[in-house]
């Protein structure tokens, strides 16, 4: 029997930090390319613009990662904003995850500590 893998990725619209406690050090961050100079920058020549760069660089946030996700067989998203259930429904559309658990868990702001705990709790 092929061992469980587990990942828990605590995210918001700006950051998502993958928790993988199998394995040391695993941790990892991922920051969208959408930040606030971004948006400034953006909404200074159209708020149609900014909303499609706001779209595009949130598909290409995603993207990063689904890409993680798909080494593993359980995974749970937490975190304060709806990112987690926007990224959940980004993959429930995607074939590659149909073999994926996904749990969704709302949180607030953490520590790593918190973070790593949580996950650990929810796979128990």
């Amino acid at each position: 029997m092929k061992t469980e893998k587990n990942l828990g990725i605590w995210m918001d619209h700006s950051t998502a930090n993958l928790i993988d406690l199998e394995v040391q050090n695993a941790n990892k961050t991922i920051d969208s390319k959408f930040n606030f100079n971004t948006k400034e920058e953006a909404l200074s020549r159209s708020e149609n613009l900014m909303h499609n760069k706001r779209q595009q660089m949130n598909d290409a946030y995603y993207k990063q990662i689904a890409n993680a996700i798909l080494n593993y067989n359980n995974v749970v998203l937490f975190g304060p904003t709806n990112a987690k259930t926007e990224l959940y429904n980004v993959l429930k559309k995607d074939l590659h995850f149909k073999d994926v658990k996904i749990d969704v868990e709302p949180a607030d702001k953490m520590t790593d500590h918190e973070k790593s705990a949580f996950v650990k709790k929810h796979f128990e």
